[in-house]
């Protein structure tokens, strides 16, 4: 019962009770259905091979349905694996698949029993952790204002924190959203709402505030501590989202010390002060660009003080509103056989890593036998918990699995030196497998460290001869480590070279649909649209996914990293042009704006046509679009124009000692924004076509 209730564990992820309930259930039958037939034929090889063959390759199919089917899938193939350990004679294989399913539904009822009884602790604990990444996110946008020789690295760092935030806006919109559809729209869902809305919009305008860094050390070289008091801010910012998650925990007590009034007053200073010494005219461009960051920062202390209101309950119910359509920002789970029909072929990565465990476990079984080991399943055991669709990820855990059963090993064979006392080592076993499963996915290597201690020590218990087990132990792990690192290699390898074209394909697809949107904004004026929402929300998927696919590429072998070069550069294009698309449509959002001039349309079909390009070549098609660059040069022409005769006009004003109108300063910022943002995408659409064409 206990070993049932371990192995439906995997299932009971973050996410809508629903799915925890049916992913837990699909386990329960698994585990079920496979330890019964592998204990029922285990005496029969000829008719165990074909079953093997059948049972690795189905279950490990099941996984194209995305992640909570695949940990499902890693149930079915774990109960797969131990079942070849029953060797019971007290009772039949059928009792024991029967006690294996009955500990799977006494978790199940754990898992709905503390949900209906504690239901905001997982909602508590996602917001922690997405409060955390968001805080390290900013942190870090914090560092490359001022970071002048170390920005590659700290891009990279920020691509790999985009992954994991994204991931936890999809669980957190799972939660919320479908609680708030099954259950209503009570006070608690309101406020967990509005804190996520605000969250969402603190990373949004992080994003989107593109900075030309390259513009940034040029204009500010002699003025660094303007822009080091920026740093400052950004950095108080990101310390008040950590102490907002400590809160949440109830680490600390909500304290809200009002540092950001003098911050900004200080940037305010320092705007004044540059303005002075480099003067008027040359010290408009980049008293724009400081002013429309302070604006920004003062928008995110807006949600940052939103945040603290909610929590100290000083926002009425009624004034926190639902989002609307919130059914629609659901991504939806698709069951239907549909997909293992379009997946079963050597195209799909899945449907390779199917095959591939297949033969590698099959391997497996037959030297594990063929040598006479101890536990010969503790090598299927390690090829399960190590291999992964992708080369890279199964190269990292093979290292780590090997690391971490070493040490443990050795810690295990000096507590075997040191005593023999089996009190000793009942506790050491129980709390090793706590914290082993605790840690294992934050730090693979000391989770597996701890797992194995607690394996030695229940062999202990049971065995009186430990040294031998951890021989073994050690043996077993060596030998599946290698068979899966080496499987990865050579079985049907999929190689993110041949993958991460698709991404791109879908990145650029979504900053079409979300340029559109913006461009419908522009025109229509008023609060944005459920479109508008979902085709920003799609966009920053894709981007987030296209991250992971270029995450997986560069852990792959050197001699399969084809064009990898060209490919950082695409990706980076991707993420500044997601950062600059971001940046044009909160501007238009949250500002009033004047009526869109003709201009921002051809540029607009500009940089559609360019995004149409990328794609046509992506996918080997010759494109029909032809634009001449005459009507764009004019439109640049004109917006120059315009806006030098707004600093004209300024500058009389200056001259008669008038002070700048609200008018006139948010003519000065529209203008000189909107214009060096589509410049600034368009320039980007221009460099995308001219890299996808060199891969």
């Amino acid at each position: 019962m206990a070993l049932g209730a371990i192995l439906c564990a995997p299932a009971d992820v973050p996410g809508s009770l629903k799915h925890k309930f049916y992913g837990i259930l699909t386990s329960i039958v698994l585990i079920f259905v496979i330890t019964l037939l592998i204990g029922y034929f285990n005496g029969y090889l000829f008719i165990l091979i074909p079953l093997l063959i059948v049972l690795i390759f189905t279950v490990s199919y099941i996984a194209v349905f995305g992640f909570r089917a695949s940990l499902v899938s890693l149930a079915g193939l774990l109960s797969l694996v131990l079942a070849f350990a029953y060797e019971s004679s007290e009772i039949s294989i059928l009792q024991h698949s029967l006690f294996l399913a009955l500990g799977g539904v006494w978790y199940l009822f754990l898992t709905v029993l503390t949900q209906f009884v504690l239901p905001q602790v997982q909602t508590d604990f996602l917001f922690v952790e997405l409060l955390d990444k968001t805080s390290e996110f900013i942190k870090i946008r914090g560092k490359l204002l001022v970071e002048k020789t170390n920005r590659s690295f700290l891009l990279d760092q920020n691509f790999k924190l985009q992954i994991e935030i994204n991931e936890l806006h999809e669980t957190i919109r799972e939660v919320i959203l479908e609680k708030r559809l099954s259950s209503g729209f009570s006070n608690r869902t309101r406020r967990q709402q509005l804190i996520f809305s605000r969250i969402m919009e603190i990373y949004e305008l992080a994003i989107s505030n593109t900075v030309d860094y390259d513009k940034i050390d040029s204009l500010f070289e002699e003025h660094q501590e303007k822009i080091d008091e920026f740093k400052v801010l950004i950095f108080e910012i990101s310390d008040r989202l950590n102490h907002i998650s400590k809160v949440i925990l109830k680490e600390e007590k909500l304290i809200f010390q009002n540092n950001f009034k003098i911050l900004l007053k200080k940037i305010q200073n320092h705007i004044e002060i540059y303005k002075d010494d480099v003067g008027l005219p040359a010290s408009r461009e980049g008293t724009i660009i400081l002013l429309n960051y302070k604006a920004y920062q003062e928008k995110q202390i807006g949600n940052i003080k939103d945040i603290i209101r909610v929590l100290n309950n000083y926002s009425k119910n009624d004034k926190i509103r639902e989002i609307k359509d919130a059914e629609q920002f659901l991504t939806p789970q698709d069951y239907d056989v549909k997909i293992l029909k379009a997946n079963f072929s050597l195209k799909s990565p899945m449907f390779r890593h199917s095959l591939r465990l297949t033969l590698t476990m099959l391997i497996g079984f037959m030297v594990g036998y063929a040598i006479e080991m101890q536990q010969p399943y503790w090598i299927l055991l390690t090829v399960v918990v190590i291999m992964r669709p992708s080369y890279g990820l199964t190269k990292e855990r093979t290292k780590h699995r090997v690391v971490g059963t070493l040490i443990g090993a050795a810690v295990g064979v000096g507590i075997v030196f040191l005593t023999q006392n089996l009190v000793v080592y009942a506790i050491i076993a129980a709390l090793s497998l706590i914290i082993g499963f605790s840690i294992v996915k934050q730090n693979y290597r000391n989770g597996a460290a701890f797992i194995t201690l607690y394996v030695i020590f229940m062999y202990a218990l049971i065995h009186p001869n430990v040294l031998l087990a951890i021989k073994f132990r050690v043996f077993d792990t060596l030998i599946g480590a290698a068979l899966a690192y080496i499987g990865n290699y050579l079985f049907w390898p999929s190689w993110e070279s041949k993958n991460i074209k698709e991404f791109f394909i879908h990145s650029i697809e979504s900053f079409s649909v979300f340029l559109k949107q913006i461009d419908v904004l522009y025109h229509e004026k008023g609060d944005a649209s459920t479109t508008y929402k979902l085709a920003r929300k799609e966009a920053f998927l894709q981007v987030g996914n296209l991250n992971a696919a270029y995450q997986r590429f560069v852990q792959e072998p050197k001699s399969k990293q084809d064009n990898i070069a060209i490919i950082y550069e695409l990706i980076t294009i991707c993420n500044t042009y997601l950062s600059s698309l971001s940046s044009l449509g909160m501007y238009i959002r949250t500002n009033e704006t004047n009526k869109a001039p003709k201009e921002f349309e051809i540029y607009v079909k500009h940089i559609l046509s360019n995004l149409e390009k990328a794609m046509d070549r992506l996918i080997n098609k010759e494109s029909g679009i032809c634009l001449t660059n005459e009507e764009l040069d004019m439109a640049t022409k004109n917006y120059e124009e315009y806006f030098q005769s707004l600093a004209a006009e300024r500058d009389e004003e200056i001259e008669k000692g008038l002070p700048i109108s609200t008018e006139m300063r948010a003519k000065l910022h529209e203008t000189q924004l909107v214009f060096e943002q589509l410049s600034w995408l368009y320039n980007l659409s221009e460099s995308l076509v001219k890299k996808v064409k060199q891969i």
